[in-house]
């Protein structure tokens, strides 16, 4: 007489495909791609969540609306687990940071068109690691637009937190989906499981762009 599969030998897991990504797509057009590669049971929890616009304000004042994103009441184990995997693949593929030395390559290649007078070159150096330091949680791809953009519209040598300022409003979006999956993937109902289908998100990331 065959024994039995258990429940996580037979459950069905998602295939895990590239995340359709273009950097040069505008924001907007880059979330709905990676949104419409979910799974279906995914893009509806995500669908039946409650967007909120709240006032934030900085040192000059009103500076825009946040968006805050809850979580519908009702998250089901299998959501949860399908989110933990789709953060991980966001994170380990379009979010991922810069590798250092292509970073200290773009920051070097962007210092280099605004010289600092009176800096010798060990200094500019340690100057340019402080940069990697402070920019290495943002992907490549966000460094390189924040770099286009301040070579394009200004005239002076960026500061630092210039810079952060542009590589966060280059990846705004993905970060938002990214929190996005980071709630649901805790929000499942008490007591709920699906068995094996959580370790998808334990499974190693690929890297698809440079």
């Amino acid at each position: 007489m065959p024994v039995a599969k258990s429940a996580a030998a037979v459950m069905p897991v998602p295939e895990r495909s590239p995340l359709p990504f273009d950097p040069a797509m505008p924001p907007a057009d880059r979330r709905r791609l990676l949104v419409a590669a979910l799974p279906e049971p995914l893009r509806e929890v995500l669908a039946a969540g409650r967007l909120e616009h709240r006032p934030r304000f900085g040192d000059n004042g009103f500076d825009g609306l946040s968006e805050i994103w809850s979580p519908p009441a009702a998250v089901t184990a299998r959501q949860a687990a399908m989110a933990q995997w789709a953060l991980a693949d966001l994170e380990g593929s379009v979010l991922a940071p810069a590798e250092p030395d292509r970073l200290l390559g773009r920051i070097l290649a962007l210092l280099s068109h605004y010289p600092a007078k009176g800096l010798t070159p060990e200094v500019e150096q340690l100057v340019a690691m402080d940069w990697v330091e402070d920019l290495g949680e943002f992907p490549g791809w966000a460094i390189d637009q924040a770099a286009r953009s301040w070579r394009r519209t200004r005239k002076w040598r960026p500061s630092i937190a210039e810079m952060r300022a542009l590589c966060e409003e280059a990846c705004a979006q993905e970060r938002r989906l990214a929190e996005c999956l980071r709630k649901l993937s805790g929000a499942a109902l008490p007591g709920s499981s699906v068995p094996g289908f959580a370790r998808l998100a334990e499974a190693p990331c690929i890297r698809r762009f440079p």
